[in-house]
């Protein structure tokens, strides 16, 4: 098929793959790049103790997937706009298996760090997938199916956390990455087979120079608050880092706005619709990664203390049950929601489930029904809300930039989801009891992630209520020969 040909059909109308084939394998690729950001975490002291290491030590398990991923999702989202969707995902699947493959035959912790790195570059399979959907879907599928894929960034994460006390408890830490690695081959090769390349290009090279520029800055950043359990959060080096990832940022942003062929659009940046989707993005994240720290550690700490619950690292994961079952159910009808309500209307409403359902724990959290309340509201929240943030974003754009636009967005959540589970760990640090940590930390954490949810309602106020219509492929002449500026830049 040439290209002109492929302009002249229905946009999103695929002749080889049925859409739901191909939203199964994006789901199923999602779904092992998702469970590899989290399962990790009820796991630390384990490893920490197979591995032979320092508690420092082993959170950097943690910190090189976070800073890899930072990075990675935007330029991998970018390259996907320049050189093809469906190419760069199957290497983006190709470098995750070989990460996780890596991490799953290791028992050095250097080596698995470097293992957590490579995998955490991956990052870039929710934006190259969310430009597949907008590319090949009809256009009566492509809420649904973003709202879906968008919601599998929690949902993943979710059942994570919930698997990963019952590999620890009955097999070993390696097969945290066996399982998710037997996904990541499956949808290696089903994106082979069957996911078809896109026609949607824009010409350009890579901007070198603003692609280290962002990674030093926004790596730097994030090296701090991950450090910040170590350092605290006023120590010289937390606060020189901070500064110096801000200010390389700042040039960063500088290069690409003078840029003739910028690394990401700082025009489309500006945008209402994207840069407060982002904002909301980076709130929601922070909410809820706070929660996959508070909560299974609130529920393992013992009776004696007064107020946990003594359960197991299997059960303490359950807690976190009805949080991906609401996230999951809700993502599979966010296209009916978002035709019926609008995506702004649905990013309101699950701000607002995410907020009652922290408050009420900050109120009281004395009896293990209350914190499966506010899972349940949490994932019903989540799933509302993550759904539209995509949706939201590609409303605002146009086609040969949804790879970059969702890549940011996704980086948006990553950088608040790394800061609330920080800020949710120093609290839990800060007050101890004859070693154990004391209710005052949880209560802190809770009422903290109360306050990054209302401020996300506030942000989606600020959505625009009826998004302009970005122009869609074959809609221009030079849609595939020269990428034109989308209407919604200029304004």
């Amino acid at each position: 098929m040439t290209p002109s040909s492929r302009l002249d059909r229905t946009p999103g109308a695929s002749a080889r793959t049925h859409p739901t084939l191909i939203l199964a394998v994006l789901s199923l690729a999602g779904v092992a790049y998702a469970m590899l950001s989290s399962s990790v975490v009820p796991a630390l002291p384990t490893m920490q103790h197979d591995l032979h290491t320092s508690e420092t030590g082993v959170t950097w398990l943690l910190t090189a997937y976070l800073l890899s991923a930072s990075v990675g999702t935007a330029i991998l989202g970018r390259l996907g706009d320049m050189y093809g969707k469906e190419r760069l995902l199957l290497i983006t699947l190709v470098i995750l298996a070989a990460g996780t493959l890596l991490a799953a035959v290791s028992s050095s912790l250097g080596v698995i760090i470097v293992a957590r790195f490579i995998q955490g570059a991956s990052g870039g399979i929710f934006p190259l997938a969310f430009g597949i959907v907008r590319d090949e879907f009809p256009r009566e599928k492509v809420a649904g199916s973003i709202g879906l894929l968008s919601s599998i960034l929690g949902v993943g994460a979710g059942i994570g956390i919930v698997l990963s006390g019952v590999i620890v408890e009955h097999l070993n830490y390696h097969w945290l990455f066996w399982i998710p690695l037997v996904a990541t081959v499956i949808a290696a090769i089903a994106t082979w087979r069957f996911i078809p390349e896109s026609p949607v290009r824009v010409p350009g090279r890579i901007n070198w120079l603003a692609a280290a520029l962002m990674t030093i800055g926004i790596s730097t950043v994030l090296l701090a608050i991950s450090e910040t359990t170590s350092w605290g959060w006023g120590s010289s080096k937390t606060l020189g880092l901070i500064a110096a990832g801000l200010a390389v940022s700042a040039v960063w942003i500088a290069v690409e706005a003078r840029s003739a062929n910028p690394l990401i659009d700082m025009t489309m940046m500006r945008i209402r619709g994207v840069w407060t989707a982002n904002l909301a993005a980076f709130l929601l994240g922070a909410g809820m990664y706070a929660s996959f720290i508070a909560f299974p550690q609130f529920a393992q700490l013992p009776k004696s203390t007064g107020f946990g619950f003594g359960a197991s690292v299997v059960v303490s994961g359950l807690y976190l049950l009805p949080s991906t079952v609401g996230m999951t159910l809700l993502g599979m009808y966010a296209g009916r929601i978002s035709a019926s309500f609008g995506s702004r209307a649905a990013l309101l409403s699950g701000t607002a489930f995410t907020t009652v359902s922290f408050a009420l724990l900050a109120i009281d959290h004395s009896h293990p029904i209350e914190f499966l309340i506010a899972a349940g509201l949490l994932g019903v929240g989540i799933g509302l809300a993550f759904a539209a943030l995509g949706n939201l974003i590609i409303q605002a754009v146009s086609n040969h930039q949804t790879g970059v636009a969702t890549g940011m967005n996704t980086v948006m959540r990553t950088l608040g989801g790394a800061l609330g589970g920080q800020l949710s760990a120093t609290f839990i640090a800060a007050h101890t009891v004859r070693g154990e940590p004391a209710v005052t930390g949880f209560t802190e954490t809770f009422v903290m992630a109360t306050g990054f949810f209302l401020v996300c309602l506030l942000a989606g106020l600020l959505v625009p209520k009826r998004p302009p219509r970005a122009p869609q492929a074959g809609e221009h002449e030079q849609t595939i020969v020269e990428a034109a500026e989308p209407e919604a830049a200029r304004v």
